[in-house]
Parts: structure tokens; sequence; C-alpha cells
């Protein structure tokens, strides 16, 4: 049976119930460009890039995370594409960390530029570092991402030397490509003393990567450490995520969890929404439900137009995602934001 059908076989986690949750936390885009491509993420062929104009500026980002702190946001995210490509970003940060009501600042990366801009990212007052990771193979890495993984190993060790409070490494698992790194990427986390989290493919940019061949689970990576280590589950909560974390008792490593589809409760605790890199509100990654800020912002920046289309997407955030349900998805996921 195709996945697709078997995804659809599971159990809605309870589509008619309401869902209680404390909507706090925002991931922001500031690029739709990014300078890997990975399998699931870019397409190969992809260049409909957003036009510079449609990006929004950093300072109607800023605006809109006043707007945000004052209804309660107090997390915030900076992703791409990837980030560090776009200039003066660094500037950015230093005014998002600082502003009023803003309690934590983390930032999503691929690791390519972070030897040379770890340094500044630090001294803007950055200290938490999401870094993706998705082999240690330099050729199995080139495979996913068409990168060189050299600058994102050397990356990763600058930003653990300069002290940043915060460093995890993302994986995303796609059997047949890195299943085999599971291993070496939770020896080489818990060598450096810094968490690994092992993340199931969703079908944010392809639908035809969401495939039985393609799609490794979370359980099936657990009993693949379990065969060499003990799992011992760990009540902690680290960042804002939904990651469900474990020790490996021998090894030392810290390896967390994030099953969006086989974890039929994934969506029960969503504290997040997403600000797309051209000004749209994103309540849930696995809905296409998406609110044009832009009318707050331009001419010039609209409070309570920008109150109301945040409140409106908060009220209609959806209770899960449709990611179970033959998922198409209109946008690639650069152009959402991780």
């Amino acid at each position: 049976m195709p996945l697709a059908q078997v995804l659809q076989t599971l159990p809605p986690v309870s589509p008619s119930a309401p869902v209680s949750r404390q909507v706090d936390y925002m991931r922001i885009s500031v690029t739709d460009r990014c300078n890997e491509r990975c399998l699931y993420c870019l397409p190969e062929q992809f260049q409909d890039w957003s036009r510079r104009e449609e990006i929004l500026t950093y300072e109607e980002i800023l605006a809109i995370v006043a707007t945000a702190v004052e209804r309660g946001f107090k997390y915030f995210r900076v992703t791409g594409g990837e980030p560090l490509v776009r200039r003066d970003i660094s500037c950015f940060l230093r005014k998002l960390i600082g502003m009023p009501g803003v309690e934590s600042v983390q930032l999503s990366t691929n690791g390519t530029l972070l030897p040379e801009m770890a340094e500044e990212l630090y001294e803007a007052g950055l200290r938490r570092l999401n870094i993706s990771l998705d082999a240690l193979d330099p050729i199995r890495y080139r495979e996913i991402t068409h990168g060189d993984i050299k600058p994102v190993l050397a990356g990763i060790r600058v930003a653990r030397a300069i002290g940043f409070t915060s460093i995890k490494l993302n994986t995303v698992l796609i059997r047949h490509k890195n299943e085999t790194e599971i291993w070496p990427l939770a020896e080489f986390a818990a060598s450096l003393q810094i968490p690994v989290r092992f993340i199931e493919l969703m079908p944010v940019s392809l639908t035809e990567m969401l495939t039985e061949e393609n799609f490794l689970p979370v359980g099936e990576v657990m009993a693949m450490l379990s065969e060499r280590d003990k799992l011992i589950p760990q009540d902690i909560k680290m960042g804002h995520g939904p990651a469900k974390y474990y020790w490996l008792k021998k090894t030392g490593a810290l390896v967390g969890f994030i099953g969006a589809l086989t974890n039929l409760h994934f969506c029960e605790a969503c504290n997040k929404v997403r600000l797309t890199a051209d000004g749209h509100l994103r309540p849930c990654l696995g809905q296409h439900g998406e609110y044009d800020l832009k009318p707050g912002l331009r001419p010039s920046v609209n409070q309570a137009v920008l109150r109301a289309r945040l409140d409106q997407a908060l009220t209609e955030k959806p209770p899960e995602h449709a990611f179970r349900d033959n998922w198409q998805p209109r946008r690639i996921m650069t152009a959402i934001g991780g």
C-alpha cells in the first residue's frame, strides 16, 4: 500500500474537538533564498523566488513582532530559506533580541556560513542555534543537500567554542539516504555535548518525497538506537518545540524525536505560527491558510490592522495538520519558513 494511503488510515487527533493551546511562538522567515537545495525542501529546478519588493523589510518584521508581543508572544525563531544569506541579519537580530517582551530568540541555519558569521551573531546577542545536519558522510550530505559538509562541521565547532548556550542539531530522516548516519550523528552529538533531533520527513515542498520508500519513522530510529544503547526518557523541555528527548545511557548522547506523521497527538500542544518572508502569517505548516499582513504595513504601519489579522489567524488556527490526508503543497518550504 502506498505511504499516503497508510497514513490516511491513521485516525485524526480530534478533528471536531476544540484544542486548548497557548500560542506564544513565532517563526520568522527573513528570506526564501537558500545556498543549498535539500531534497525535502527546495526542488532542484525551482527558480520562482519572491521579488525583492515582496520581501518584508526588517522594520516591517519588527512592527509585526511588536504587535505579536502585545498578544502574548514571547518566543521567536529566525529562519529562511537560509537566514544568514540576507544582508545585515546580525543588525536585525540585535534589534529583535532587544525588543521589550521578547524573551527568547533562536536562529535556524544550515551552518554553511557560521565559520565567518558565528562571532558577529554572538556579539549581536544571539545565544541559541538550531543547525541542520542530515549526514556526516560528505557524499551522503551532498546527495541530500547538494552542499559541502566541511563548513557546516567547522561552523558547529566554532559556535561551540564561542560559547552559544544552546546548540541543537536537526536531522530529517530519509530512508536509503541517511539511516546509516543515525548512529554516527548520535556519537558526534555526544562528543560535542549537544543534542541531536531526528525529524520525520514531511511533504512540505514535494509530495513525491513522501513515499513508503523514503519515509523513515522515528519509532524505527528509536529501535535502531536501542539495539546499541539504552534509551532513557527525559522529562525536559529544550526550547519551545515538540521534540521528545531521550538519553543514550552508554554513549551519553541526548537525542530528540519529532514525529509529525506517526505521533497522532503531535498537534495538541502546538504553540507556533509562521511569518513568511513575503508577509503572510501561517498558523499551521500543514494547512494552506495564510493571512496577509502587508495591508497593516504598507504604505505605513497600521497597528489596528495588524492586530485584527493576527487575532483572526490565532482564532482560526486549525486543530491539526493535514499531512496524513494526501497533502498537496502549494508553496515550497523555503517560502514558508522553517
